[in-house]
């Protein structure tokens, strides 16, 4: 069973705003490609969402040579989309390169420098931090790559902050996420900025992916130790938690779920998830109530209790925290950017 695991160091998120058709996505396509990076961003951006009363995203498949690009397994992906549409894109999603140790082209530093200038958001999956990097887009910034490279990035460009316990990072308009799958976690939460918990909600469902995970990918690294046979019941103990947020919750009652002595139920928590139990219930709440903050008009205080903290404090307090701004300040720039057209 898997276990829930991810994570960010959350910025504050920017009003969610209804987009228009004219909010262009532009991605990558490069020769050598995988095509599941490419095919993660299509399925959350290109395909209709007609249950949504919302403008959805214009996505566009962009090569440095329009044409056909030549992809892993011996196909080409043809696309008459070129470097001029991605440097006018709104957003512009690099989802890897095919040499980490090479610079991006001239011609591609030159595109990403010029939809940076004109205000557009950048985003890269797995191995495309590197173009966002040479580019000199990250200088004096955060970001994160799969671990894999983490260590090459920070020594090819030391002006970089390389976080590697991350799965992504969003550092306002640069964006950036570590492996494959972790691009998933990246579009959900630009969604979520864009349009809301209610709608990033319910296309993770439509994917058939946890909204929100936590932890980071610490938990991925490869170690010499073997598969651990609790895990599921670790992964249990989680999905229950989920299921009864509202209630007081505390380490011994999940342990007891898991079958398991508090001391080892940390132990394997921490190396099932990467966080501790506690610090996943607080961050869960608090996730939990960003919907009712979004589309109720309940007071902080009945937030507070829906979610499971014992008083407004405490919930402002890690709110706070998680969030950097208050329950109140999030309502305010949600509820104005809600009624806003791009």
């Amino acid at each position: 069973m898997p276990i829930p695991a991810t994570t960010t160091g959350p910025r504050p998120l920017p009003a969610p705003r209804r987009q228009t058709a004219a909010h262009r996505v532009a991605v990558l396509a490069y020769p050598g490609m995988s095509g599941f990076e490419t095919g993660i961003v299509t399925e959350v951006f290109g395909l209709a969402r007609p249950e949504f009363d919302l403008d959805w995203y214009d996505l566009v498949l962009c090569a440095e040579q329009p044409g056909p690009v030549p992809v892993v397994g011996g196909a080409s992906l043809h696309t008459p989309y070129g470097l001029a549409e991605l440097a006018t894109a709104r957003t512009v999603i690099v989802p890897g390169v095919p040499d980490v140790t090479a610079d991006p082209s001239p011609e591609l530093t030159t595109a990403l420098r010029q939809a940076h200038q004109r205000g557009a958001r950048i985003m890269s999956i797995c191995s495309g931090a590197f173009a966002l990097a040479g580019a000199g887009l990250l200088d004096g910034r955060r970001a994160t790559t799969h671990w894999r490279y983490a260590e090459l990035l920070a020594r090819r460009y030391p002006r970089v902050e390389v976080d590697a316990d991350v799965l992504y990072l969003d550092d306002g308009d640069l964006l950036t996420s570590a492996g494959s799958a972790a691009g998933l976690d990246l579009c959900v939460h630009v969604i979520r900025r864009d349009h809301g918990a209610a709608v990033a909600n319910a296309v993770a469902r439509r994917l058939v992916i946890p909204p929100h995970r936590d932890g980071g990918q610490a938990q991925f690294v490869e170690t010499p130790v073997a598969a651990d046979p609790d895990d599921d019941r670790i992964a249990g103990s989680i999905d229950w938690a989920l299921a009864h947020l509202a209630e007081p919750l505390n380490v011994a009652q999940l342990a007891g779920r898991a079958h398991m002595s508090s001391r080892t139920y940390l132990r394997h928590f921490a190396r099932a998830t990467g966080t501790s139990p506690i610090r996943w219930l607080i961050d869960q709440r608090i996730r939990a109530s960003l919907a009712l903050l979004e589309e109720t008009d309940a007071p902080v205080e009945q937030v507070a209790r829906a979610v499971g903290f014992d008083t407004p404090v405490t919930y402002r307090h890690h709110f706070g925290r998680v969030m950097l701004t208050s329950p109140s300040a999030y309502r305010r720039a949600f509820r104005t950017g809600v009624g806003q057209r791009a």
